[in-house]
């Protein structure tokens, strides 16, 4: 058989692996049945779903393609490094490293990195829609989370609130 699209077999084969992977992590938990749902039972089932409709569109890159194989292009190492770092850096602020002595700069500021970072990434970067972005995602998280759900977590720089 004849491969017809690269891409429907590449995305495929990581929702095989992705599904694959967290089916199995299920298993370590406690799976019970569907009268009873352990904490491993949602996890398997996402898994094993993500998993089968992996090797569907697997099995359609064989079948059904472009004439000319639907290529993929090359990696774009610009975009990728940099809304990785913006995961890591929001990750790195929100509660802070001690290990490398950066204090935890809390939500408001770890979703402004977040947001300035992965928008470099895109093809334009204009300063007011990325603040303004930034401000709906802090105002939407805040009340969301701290304020909707009370979750404890710093929302604001250490060296601010004390």
């Amino acid at each position: 058989m004849l491969l017809k699209s690269q891409k429907d077999f590449y995305s495929g084969l990581l929702f095989v692996v992705v599904g694959g992977a967290f089916a199995w992590g299920a298993t370590t938990y406690t799976v019970g049945d569907a009268a009873r749902m352990g904490p491993g039972y949602f996890p398997l089932l996402l898994g094993v779903i993500l998993a089968l409709m992996g090797s569907v569109i697997t099995f359609k890159s064989f079948v059904s393609g472009t004439p000319g194989g639907d290529r993929i292009g090359a990696w774009a190492f610009k975009p990728l490094s940099l809304v990785l770092s913006a995961n890591i850096a929001f990750g790195a602020l929100l509660v802070g490293v001690p290990a490398l002595g950066i204090p935890q700069f809390g939500l408001v500021v770890a979703i402004f990195a977040l947001v300035i970072i992965a928008s470099l990434a895109g093809e334009k970067f204009i300063v007011k829609e990325v603040v303004v972005l930034a401000l709906i995602l802090s105002v939407g998280s805040y009340a969301a989370f701290v304020y909707l759900l009370a979750l404890q977590f710093p929302v604001w720089p250490a060296f601010i609130t004390g």
